[in-house]
C-alpha cells in the first residue's frame, strides 16, 4: 500500500523535525501497512527550498533500504502561480505522471475558474492531477459539486485520513464521509506530520476503506 502525501522528510517543513522523527515515521508507516511512501513536502511559504528538500530526501533515502521512498512536492496553488508553470515538469512525483495539487484552504467558488485553467495545463504538461484534501477547502464543504466537477476534469481526489478526528482545522468529517459515499475518492494518504498520524491512517482505511 502506497502512501502518496507525507511530511516525514527531516527538517524542512511542518512535518518530522530530524532524522530520528523521519525514521521513526517510516516504522509507523510500515506498521501501518504501508511498504511505499512519497515525501511530499510543503511548496508553499515559508518553507519552500528545493535544494533542502532534495538533500533531505537523499538522506533519508541513505538511511532506509528496505522500503521504496520516491520523492514529491504537496504544490500548493498559490506558490505555483509564484513560481510559474515552468516549474511543473519538476514538481510532479518523480519518474512518474502524478503531480499533487493543494489548493487554497480559504478558497470561494468563484476561484474554481483559476484553478481549472492551472488544472488544464498540468495536464497538458502530460500529468494525472491528485487534488490534496478536498475535504478541507471551504467552497468544497459548502458546495459538493465542486468536488464533482474535479473529477469530471479528470483529477483524482486523495483523502487527508486525519479527517477521522475532524481533520486539521475540525471541519473535515463530514464532507469526507459525504464524499466517500458519493464515490468521489480515489486515494487515502495520512498526510503525516508525525508518528500518530499513522494511526488515523489505519483507523480510516479500516473504517472507510471499503469507499474506495
Amino acid at each position: 500500500m502506497r502512501d502518496m502525501h507525507c511530511h516525514i522528510l527531516p527538517g524542512v517543513d511542518d512535518g518530522a523535525a530530524d532524522l530520528e522523527e523521519s525514521l521513526a515515521m517510516v516504522e509507523a508507516a510500515r506498521g501501518a501497512g504501508v511498504d511505499e511512501v512519497v515525501c511530499t513536502p510543503h511548496c508553499r511559504d515559508p518553507y519552500f527550498d528545493w535544494d533542502a528538500m532534495w538533500a533531505a530526501y537523499n538522506l533519508l533515502c541513505d538511511h532506509v533500504s528496505d522500503m521504496p521512498i520516491r520523492m514529491g512536492f504537496e504544490v500548493n496553488h498559490t506558490k505555483l502561480m509564484e513560481l510559474g508553470y515552468e516549474w511543473i515538469d519538476h514538481l510532479a512525483f518523480a519518474d512518474t505522471d502524478e503531480f499533487l495539487l493543494e489548493l487554497d484552504t480559504r478558497c470561494h467558488a468563484h476561484d474554481f475558474e483559476q484553478y481549472k485553467r492551472t488544472i488544464f495545463e498540468i495536464q497538458g504538461h502530460g500529468f494525472q492531477v491528485i487534488i490534496a484534501h478536498p475535504e478541507r477547502y471551504h467552497a468544497i464543504q459548502r458546495d459538493i459539486s465542486l468536488a464533482y466537477d474535479l473529477v469530471d476534469m479528470g483529477c483524482v481526489l486523495q483523502a487527508s485520513t486525519d479527517f477521522v478526528a475532524g481533520g486539521r482545522f475540525g471541519d473535515e468529517l463530514k464532507p469526507a464521509k459525504r464524499m466517500l459515499k458519493e464515490g468521489l475518492y480515489t486515494h487515502f494518504a495520512s498526510d503525516a506530520h508525525r508518528v500518530g498520524h499513522y494511526d488515523l491512517f489505519t483507523r480510516a482505511c479500516q473504517k472507510f476503506g471499503k469507499y474506495l
